[in-house]
């Protein structure tokens, strides 16, 4: 009864009753009673699975004592069930059984006995292993099973999926005992961190993996490798003669696991997180089957034998016979055979993606050559993914092969940075770069080949999907142009498809290629090809004829709906963007129009999957395309800006329509595209890139463009504290307008944008907070407003406070903020009028908050550090020698050099010479005399010698070489330290470790020349015995006249040697670049 008064109402389960009633049934059913316990269990499985019932764990510790105990008691008849209710008891409860996993799962556990290979019994060896499965899945958020125990099930798994069928066993019930095995490893290798021992445990599972991936395929026999070795040899690949039948070998792919319920009755719907496998019946597959055997509306018998298709590049899959050599049980039993075949292949699939995810991507690319071809089709290729994609009969399989395929090309943008093949073939060998080369091109090839053959719309996502990670990861510009362009006009036809998840994806894809080593020339040159009609017409040709590839007796898959020439014609990309013939050359790219349309009009057709529309009027596409056509603007934007320039008006539109609306992610994502907008325009105008005036955005239009965005509804976005992720972005997007054109707002425009940064920065949300003080530090710098002392001071003073912030982000933007600040303070240095205005208290308070965040984490301590080298050279005389500043100023300096001194990241390090250098520029601070000037020195004489990172070596040595006057460097004791310790570094200065670091001993060599030259030249007589000395190694002599002598020859030879050397490196300068962090 509680399963039909309660199952309608998915929202509420009586969770305790139903533990109330277990609780009380397992006392009342006793043990001997063996026909009632078959039904309590039965009835255990039943409501724990079908109502998903999470249990506390008194209820979890009876109802495991309960099964345990009848194992024990009961007979062996009844064992079937009671692992079938002790599986559904322990699922996802691994850890929380630890009482009971030693009687399980130690020596002589009754898991490991009825799960040996040993047992004649298949279906306690399934329910067996399917109880070990469960008790190794990891529930997100709980800790995983113990290592000791799971890695008794792993190798009870592997054994398992090892052995060869025993003899006169049904190849149905040996498949779902697979099926367990696998749905067990899997569990394993997604339950937590997990390393596999030994060299050879990797090969072996990818091995079997491998061999199950084909498990059933029709004209498939091959000697499989019982280890795969990363290593790309031929005799573990090879295809032999066919064998008989059915082989009975170890080397015989193993038949499959297939998905049954755990009880005798039927599996439902909603057992499939507990059951066996978990996934569900694969009837068009099955359809598919029993027609042909080819894909879903796919080739018959015939075809596949007598006609195998044109780009067939792997060996066709072949039935045994036709459904007429059957009757109608044989028939059924086939069907079921085929399924479940298909079951394992999805199964092993599975297992190798968790493999993928698991295993570190360094020690996997080793094993590529294995399912990924790194050779031209020629003769009988190998079985690796692809072949799963272009010719498995199951549509889920190959969309988990495709899954396995995208895993493996996630991440792999450095591994496959080595591909070339721009040069001329070798024939002596072929280099790794040229194989790497080879398998992009068979990977697109395939992937190509799959999108005009796929006809089930998930499987198509994915082929889409993992052509996206391709084009992402892959570096075309070592490649031999011509991949792209296709791609390009293959996926147009699938901006209209009916399956909005088929369309989302061809935007990611679109998306992908506009990022890739952008600006990409083969890219530029698709985005300025017009969109002509014939053009339009022309990409939907090889569609048609890939869709009469699939179609037979005249029928087509209703699962794809090419574009009709009505749709054709009717494809109105924007509203705003009219051209007419004449101004074809100079339209806008075809995908701008695209995505624009895309998100401002309304939707052609209702979509299958996208479910009822909106209220009345015209709807729009659904919200997920919408979302991705405004994220391939955005991309087009950054890469592709001059291009895009020319719509900027439009694109602002779309973006100010976007903010106006409800919905959160699309105001997100409206504002994101303006803020690539603004940083487009900004870029354009930086000196160091070079964009001649004529093909910048005009500043008056750059002017008019935020005037527009800043009367709009953004000013709404700002003050929306109920989407601080949205009030982040709008901060951003204010902190992209140009210097230039912001300079020519409106006062109240202008006064708008600081008052609502300044109180955006005391939100209580730490995102808005960090956005808005972030966009403070951009304004700072703005020539227009880095003059006036009350916005410096109120930045200031705002800044100060964020940097107490106990969000780590927070701090961390706030001393970027600060270290923007004080490099204004630097700019208005010769400003004697802006000096005297600013507040000596505010200075201090900055100098002190300096301080204490150098002592920060590495994030915040970076620009700390650079803020206090400018605070000190800003500093006058007359605050310098006021008594507030004697112990700030010293706080301040020690914490440079502690810093110097530190372990901290490079970055820092060089950030806090290059501050000690930036101090020691002020001649009002008392080097020769104060206290921590001897540290200062020490410090950098330590470093510019023994740090192995030579860009900190450069930065110290310059600040060597800053002091202005002789006496700065103190007496001659100092003064010849530092001597010997650049001398020392000169020396060395090719001495390193690290390969990386030789593309900068030029720069330093020329530094360090420069250092020692500069003190040449400040040196005086009583210095030439120690420098002498230092240069030729002499033991120290007695104090004399002729001392003198010598040591100034020395250095005269040297400065020679010295000045020569300066003239080869001239063209070596070292600077300091600021970073945002």
């Amino acid at each position: 009864s509680l399963h039909y008064r309660y199952l309608p109402q998915a929202s509420y389960f009586p969770f305790q009753d139903v533990c109330t009633l277990l609780k009380h049934a397992s006392f009342l059913v006793p043990l001997s009673q063996e026909h009632l316990v078959i039904k309590f269990c039965q009835l255990m499985h039943h409501l724990l699975n079908q109502l998903k019932v999470i249990m506390d764990e008194q209820t979890l510790d009876v109802l495991l004592n309960y099964t345990a105990s009848a194992l024990k008691m009961c007979s062996t008849w009844t064992h079937s069930d009671v692992l079938l209710a002790l599986s559904t008891v322990v699922y996802g409860n691994g850890p929380q059984c630890h009482q009971h996993l030693s009687d399980l799962l130690g020596e002589d556990g009754v898991l490991l006995l009825y799960s040996a290979p040993s047992q004649p019994n298949m279906e306690l060896r399934r329910v067996a292993l399917n109880c070990m499965a469960n008790i190794c899945l990891r529930i997100p958020g709980q800790p995983p099973l113990d290592d000791q125990y799971r890695g008794v099930c792993f190798r009870v798994f592997l054994t398992t999926l090892q052995s060869p069928k025993p003899p006169n066993t049904d190849e149905l019930f040996y498949c779902m005992v697979i099926q367990a095995a696998l749905k067990g490893l899997q569990c394993c290798l997604s339950g937590g961190k997990w390393k596999f021992n030994g060299g050879e445990e990797l090969g072996s599972v990818l091995a079997i993996l491998k061999r199950l991936m084909f498990q059933g395929a029709p004209g498939v026999s091959v000697e499989w490798p019982a280890v795969l070795y990363p290593a790309p040899l031929p005799q573990y690949e090879g295809l032999s003669a066919p064998k008989s039948a059915e082989p009975q070998k170890p080397s015989e792919p193993p038949k499959d696991a297939a998905a049954k319920s755990r009880g005798k009755g039927k599996k439902t719907s909603t057992e499939g997180s507990r059951g066996d496998d978990g996934e569900e019946d694969d009837r068009e597959a099955v359809s598919a089957l029993q027609k042909g055997g080819g894909r879903e509306g796919g080739r018959g018998e015939g075809e596949s034998l007598s006609k195998p298709s044109a780009p067939s590049l792997y060996p066709s899959w072949k039935l045994n016979s036709s459904d007429s050599e059957f009757s109608d049980m044989e028939g059924n039993a086939q069907s079921k055979l085929r399924l479940n075949h298909g079951h394992v292949r999805q199964g092993a699939l599975h297992c190798l993606l968790a493999v993928v995810k698991s295993v570190e991507k360094r020690t996997l690319y080793g094993y590529w050559s294995s399912f990924i071809p790194d050779s031209p089709t020629g003769g009988q290729p190998p079985l690796t993914l692809l072949t799963i994609i272009l010719k498995d009969p199951s549509p889920k399989v190959r969309a988990c092969a495709l899954q396995v395929l995208s895993a493996m090309l996630d991440g792999s943008r450095q591994f496959l940075a080595v591909a070339e093949d721009t040069a001329s073939p070798r024939t002596s060998y072929t280099p790794f770069s040229f194989s790497l080369a080879t398998a992009i091109r068979e990977l697109h090839r395939a992937l190509s080949l799959a999108l005009l053959a796929e006809t089930a719309p998930q499987t198509l996502t994915q082929v889409i999907k993992c052509l996206a990670y391709l084009v992402a990861n892959a570096p075309y510009h070592r490649l031999r142009p011509g991949l792209l362009s296709p791609l390009w006009k293959q996926m147009r036809p699938y901006v209209r498809h009916r399956d909005v998840n088929v369309r989302v994806s061809v935007l990611t894809l679109y998306g992908a290629l506009v990022t890739t080593q952008a600006p990409f020339p083969e890219v530029q040159l698709l985005l300025r090809q017009p969109d002509s009609g014939s053009s339009s017409a022309g990409s939907f040709t090889p569609q048609d004829s890939a869709l009469s590839w699939r179609q037979r007796d005249g029928t087509s898959s209703p699962s794809r709906t090419p574009v009709t020439p009505s749709q054709r014609s009717s494809h109105t990309h924007s509203p705003h963007i009219l051209r007419t013939p004449g101004e074809e050359e100079s339209s806008p790219p075809w995908l701008l129009q695209l995505c624009v349309s895309l998100v401002t009009q309304p939707r052609e057709d209702q979509s299958d999957s996208e479910g009822a529309g909106t209220g009345g009027g015209a709807a729009l596409e659904p919200s997920p395309i919408r979302l991705e056509a405004l994220q391939v603007l955005s991309h087009l934007v950054r890469g592709y800006f001059s291009l895009a320039q020319a719509c900027l008006c439009d694109i602002g539109q779309v973006s100010a329509r976007c903010l106006g609306e409800t919905d959160p992610s699309i105001q997100l994502h409206g504002a994101k595209l303006l803020e690539e907008l603004g940083t487009g325009i900004i870029q354009q105008y930086r000196a160091e890139n070079n964009v001649p005036e004529s093909l910048r955005v005009p500043i008056s239009q750059v002017v008019q463009f935020w005037s527009e965005v800043l009367s709009g509804p953004l000013n709404g976005v700002l003050q929306s504290e109920q989407h601080p992720m949205l009030q982040s972005s709008a901060c951003d997007t204010l902190s992209s307008i140009l210097p230039q054109a912001f300079a020519q707002l409106p006062d109240k425009t202008q006064l708008m944008c600081i008052t609502v940064l300044l109180g955006l920065t005391y939100s209580e949300n730490y995102l808005v907070k960090t956005a808005a003080v972030r966009a403070l530090g951009v304004y700072i710098l703005f020539p227009c407003l880095r003059e006036d002392v009350m916005f410096v001071a109120d930045t200031a003073n705002t800044i100060l406070a964020t940097l107490e912030d106990r969000s780590t982000n927070v701090r961390a933007k706030a001393a970027w903020s600060l270290g923007n600040l004080t490099d204004t303070l630097i700019v208005n240095i010769v400003g004697v009028d802006f000096q005297e205005e600013l507040s000596d208290m505010l200075l201090l308070k900055m100098l002190q908050a300096a301080t204490r965040a150098s002592a920060d984490k590495d994030r915040v301590k970076s620009n700390a550090v650079r803020a206090l080298g400018n605070l000190l050279y800003f500093l006058r005389r007359s605050q310098l020698t006021r008594s507030a500043f004697q112990r700030p100023l010293e706080e301040a300096v020690r914490a440079l050099v502690k810093t110097v001194q530190s372990e901290a990241t490079m970055k820092v390090r060089w950030n806090a010479c290059y501050a000690l250098g930036k101090a020691f520029r002020n001649p009002a601070l008392p080097l020769d005399s104060a206290l921590w000037s001897c540290d200062a020195f020490s410090a950098l004489c330590h470093v510019v010698t023994s740090c192995k990172n030579f860009k900190v070596r450069i930065k110290s040595a310059a600040a060597l070489a800053v002091p202005a006057r002789r006496s700065c460097y103190g007496d001659t004791k100092r003064f010849s330290c530092v001597w010997r310790s650049l001398a020392t570094a000169l020396e060395n200065s090719e001495d390193t470790n690290d390969f990386l670091e030789y593309r900068y001993s030029a720069s330093l060599r020329h530094t360090l020349s420069q250092a020692l030259l500069h003190l040449l030249s400040l040196s005086q007589s009583q210095d030439m015995p120690a420098l002498g000395q230092s240069l030729k190694g002499l033991e120290a002599e007695g104090e004399g006249g002729g001392k003198e002598e010598r040591g100034k020859e020395v250095v005269v030879s040297f400065l020679e040697d010295l000045t020569k050397t300066c003239e080869e490196l001239s063209s070596c300068s070292a600077g300091f670049q600021k970073t945002e962090t």
